[in-house]
């Protein structure tokens, strides 16, 4: 006769000793925060600072200092500096995303005073920089036509470019390339608005015009647009090139067919970084369009304004109808970079290559 032999699960113990230690709850880095951001109001306060930004870093300092000594106390040395990294790691980014943050706030509440439907349909026409009322419509206008005849110029030079450095590019003229887009890199704006009034303006006697300050964004926007360009070619991965010779198909045509939509994405968003770099400069728009109160449609003749100069203009009267307009026409300024980007994204997202399940 056979017994069943009922077998028991063997329980495990916890392991006691070294291999044990305490933890802290999850919610330990919120409450150190949140008393560090206490005391590092009442240090200023009390120290008589007003800035709150001495607050604020006086916070942070603590915030580190605690979650080490707590950590210490309870996890031990080596887990403290594993959370004293993290605990920079969030401080840089608070640091970074609160003048962020602080900045969009102020433009948003300070440029929707004077912003509405009327402020974008109209200029400065028949009106006195001092006195209430007027528009951007015409800094708008300008500023779309610069961004967008400099985008027209740029963007194609940069991209084969950036094609010649990294499917081509080999020997004296591939390092001599490289080394005049690192030095277009550093220019700063005025110089290069210099270049085309000297060359432009003063040696072919052509007037001020959008175009030429749209030259002179180009010049500014041609290096970024390389670089990244260069960078998101690199990324493509070999095998899909050799693939593709490998079926025989010419390498242009796998450039053209293969590799460039493979990196659309990324290219997009480098040009959409270049547009932002000179979509805000205005030294080169003060030396080379001048800026004017009324619309001029034409790029190609006449002064014209645009929003970065408008921005400067208005700011400079001083009165609280120009500062008012002034912090208005930043917003659109933003809002127009920002609509740019998004648009860029979609069209990144849209002729992606798609991939099968």
């Amino acid at each position: 006769m056979s017994h069943a032999v009922q077998e028991r699960p063997v329980a495990f113990a916890k392991p006691r000793g070294p291999l044990s230690h305490a933890r802290l709850p999850r919610w330990t880095p919120l409450a150190v925060a949140a008393g560090s951001i206490a005391a590092g109001v009442g240090i200023g306060v009390a120290a008589g600072w007003h800035s709150k930004v001495q607050w604020g870093l006086v916070s942070a300092l603590l915030f580190v200092l605690v979650t080490y000594a707590v950590t210490t106390k309870v996890e031990g040395a080596r887990q403290a500096k594993d959370r004293v990294a993290t605990s920079l790691v969030w401080v840089c980014f608070v640091l970074a995303v609160v003048p962020l943050l602080s900045l969009a706030w102020v433009t948003i509440s300070k440029g929707m005073e004077v912003l509405d439907g009327y402020f974008l349909s109209h200029s400065m026409n028949g009106v006195l920089d001092v006195e209430p009322g007027g528009g951007v419509y015409h800094a708008l206008l300008g500023t779309i036509e610069q961004v967008g005849i400099a985008t027209l110029i740029a963007a194609p030079i940069g991209l084969l470019t950036a094609v010649y450095l990294v499917e081509y590019g080999t020997g004296k003229l591939a390092k001599a390339v490289t080394f005049f887009v690192d030095v277009m890199t550093g220019i700063p704006s005025i110089v290069a608005g210099l270049f085309i009034l000297a060359t432009w303006n003063l040696m072919l006697g052509f007037g001020p015009s959008g175009f030429a300050g749209a030259m002179a964004l180009a010049i500014l926007m041609m290096p970024v647009v390389v670089r990244s360009t260069e960078e998101m070619l690199k990324l493509v991965p070999n095998e899909l090139r050799e693939a593709s010779l490998a079926l025989g198909v010419p390498k242009w045509r796998t450039i053209l067919k293969v590799v460039l939509p493979t990196a659309i994405g990324g290219i997009t968003t480098g040009v959409m970084l270049a547009v932002a770099r000179i979509t805000g400069e205005t030294a080169p728009v003060l030396l080379l369009v001048f800026g004017t109160k009324l619309i001029n449609p034409n790029p190609f003749e006449g002064a014209q304004s645009s929003l970065p100069l408008y921005v400067y203009e208005q700011y400079a009267v001083g009165t609280d109808a120009a500062v008012a307009r002034a912090w208005a026409a930043a917003l659109v300024l933003i809002a127009f970079v920002m609509i740019l980007n998004m648009v860029a994204r979609g069209i990144a997202r849209w002729k992606a290559p798609k991939t099968g399940r």
